[in-house]
């Protein structure tokens, strides 16, 4: 089985903020862009915490659902 986290997702630079997650410090979701092992996701609030990895493809039917449901 493959591991499908990051220990300490602040290692990896090029995070950038989810346009659905709050300025007031609420939740805030961040996501990296061109992995090579997938989607990591973590939670700003935690930068030194670990990430999840979704497989790209999921990762990419979540958004796809995500923006239908608006």
């Amino acid at each position: 089985m493959t591991d499908r986290t990051i220990p300490n997702a602040a290692a990896l630079s090029g995070w950038r903020k989810s346009s659905h997650s709050s300025g007031d410090g609420g939740s805030c979701v961040e996501v990296l862009d061109d992995h090579p092992a997938g989607v990591p996701v973590r939670d700003s609030k935690t930068p030194h915490g670990p990430a999840l990895l979704f497989p790209s493809g999921a990762w990419s039917s979540f958004v796809t659902a995500v923006k239908a449901d608006n």
